[in-house]
């Protein structure tokens, strides 16, 4: 009977302080886009990605902030992927913290659509939830770009695929599906929009890789990178 292989759990490559630096200023860029990219998703009133269902449920029945939410999931699936020996990097961990404290911060500076009755609200809200998927798209494609560990979701998406002998899309399709339906029970905003982004936000990340020249990492399987919500 064949051994399984071990997986270190945690991966870092050292090129030196200046490369670091400049990989830690990238990916706060991208992080920062990502959690513009939920409020705007939130203010379109359309409904949401899979994951942001599912945090936003979770602000209905807990006092924290829709940012702390995001934190609070990304912890637990850390929690569930490390024991799995997935392997994660330090832009793991980063990504782990930082989305959510971008959601918080930007939450405030996103305006609000207008009502439904307003001339031209729908126009707007769908103007937001298209800004939402490019924006989301870009921003994947910044920190992706950077190689420092996959996020807290897309590690949970591999280690199903890995430890259930599935391929990547199955995995992240049956993880999606479970989300949805967890966050709608607890009375996250699924809409037109959830639809919408998960059908467009694979060609905005596609878009986005080839605008920015970023490559899948090779040591991963293909399609081990595609998206289809927040980290």
């Amino acid at each position: 009977m064949s051994r399984a292989r071990w997986v270190p759990a945690f991966t870092a490559r050292w090129e030196g302080w200046r490369r670091l630096v400049r990989d830690l200023v990238v990916i706060q860029a991208g992080f920062a886009l990502y959690g513009l990219a939920i409020d705007l998703l939130v203010r379109s009133r359309l409904g949401t990605s899979s994951w942001v269902v599912l945090e936003a449920g979770i602000t209905n029945h807990v006092p924290i902030t829709l940012g702390q939410s995001v934190i609070a999931v990304s912890v637990l699936l850390i929690l569930v992927v490390v024991p799995c020996r997935e392997p994660i990097g330090w832009g793991t961990l980063a990504n782990m913290i930082f989305i959510g404290v971008w959601v918080d911060l930007w939450r405030p500076l996103v305006p609000a659509t207008p009502d439904e009755l307003t001339p031209g609200a729908l126009t707007v809200r769908l103007s937001y939830l298209a800004l939402a998927v490019l924006t989301m798209g870009f921003a994947t494609g910044i920190y992706v770009g950077v190689r420092a560990g996959a996020g807290p979701r897309d590690s949970l998406m591999l280690a199903v695929a890995r430890l259930a002998g599935i391929s990547v899309r199955l995995s992240r399709t049956l993880i999606e599906v479970t989300v949805v339906a967890l966050g709608w029970l607890l009375g996250g905003p699924v809409g037109v929009g959830t639809v919408v982004f998960a059908v467009t936000i694979g060609p905005s990340v596609q878009f986005a890789f080839r605008v920015l020249h970023v490559e899948p990492d090779p040591r991963r399987p293909a399609g081990s990178h595609r998206r289809t919500g927040s980290g």
